[in-house]
């Protein structure tokens, strides 16, 4: 080639330049293997990367739990907040304003049907949560719907489409368990990955445990400490027990219990511990 035209970079790695698409044909061969390892350490500088902690409630401002069980969705206008706003709220409110959205002020929903709805308008929105919801629904058969697999699945998979990290685990969980669809492990732990980069501290967990029955315990163990930075108390148990038996460094542990306290920090408040209190009452 006269060398006329741009050079083209190998959309895999970035790493080498290319005249043109024979040129590239041509070199792959000798470059397969540099392209693929690169392609593996990006991939890996993406997998460990730090992600951002969860939004604030938009009512006290404090960071959102980790737990999905202490926060609570609102359909009417789309905001996640956590238990201890909406117990406070329960709890102090007059009777005529104790069932309205704490947020938006909308009165509940009068019956299964009117909250079907108002999930559906968010989904129709490009909602994530709501698609989720949905999903859920229609996996268990709740709020009046019928039990359907498929729009499950449906669901799910365009709330995973828009990062929904929750949506990812379940798809993962769905393929590692098998039943409702095909087993198959390298698509459960593909939505896992893409759980765990989006903040779910349960996938990004057993994604942990997972390299530690397979002996990778460097990779492990950053897994766990990414967890446990996100104050998942499983994941900081076993940094501690990682730390013991040699595998995570005296730096890399002193980080982790600052990180791990200071995320449970955040997400603490008095309303909160009461909302989980009932919460855990009701349970029993």
């Amino acid at each position: 080639d006269d060398g006329g035209g741009s050079l083209k970079a190998c959309t895999g790695c970035n790493l080498v330049e290319y005249c043109n698409r024979t040129c590239q044909a041509a070199h792959w061969p000798a470059h397969k293997k540099a392209c693929k390892k690169r392609l593996a350490e990006l991939f890996d500088e993406k997998l460990f990367k730090q992600p951002p902690p969860n939004k604030d409630c938009p009512i006290c401002y404090l960071r959102l739990p980790i737990d999905l069980d202490q926060c609570f969705y609102e359909p009417c206008c789309g905001k996640m907040l956590c238990r201890g706003c909406v117990h406070a709220h329960t709890v102090t409110a007059s009777a005529t304003e104790k069932y309205k959205c704490v947020f938006c002020r909308t009165e509940a929903p009068s019956s299964d049907e009117e909250g079907i709805e108002r999930m559906k308008k968010r989904v129709e929105a490009n909602d994530a949560m709501a698609m989720y919801n949905l999903g859920s629904y229609y996996q268990l058969g709740m709020m009046g719907l019928r039990q359907d697999h498929a729009k499950a699945l449906e669901h799910f998979h365009k709330s995973a489409k828009l990062g929904h990290n929750i949506a990812n685990f379940n798809i993962s969980d769905f393929y590692h368990e098998g039943g409702i669809v095909e087993k198959d492990t390298r698509k459960a732990t593909y939505h896992a990955q893409l759980a765990a980069m989006a903040g779910c501290v349960q996938a990004r967990h057993n994604l942990g445990c997972e390299e530690v029955n397979a002996g990778n315990m460097d990779h492990a163990h950053k897994h766990l400490m990414i967890s446990a930075n996100d104050g998942f108390d499983l994941s900081m148990k076993a940094v501690q027990e990682g730390y013991k038996n040699g595998f995570v460094t005296k730096d890399d542990y002193a980080k982790t219990i600052r990180a791990y306290g200071n995320s449970i920090d955040e997400m603490k408040s008095d309303d909160r511990d009461r909302a989980a209190a009932v919460y855990l009452s009701r349970a029993e």
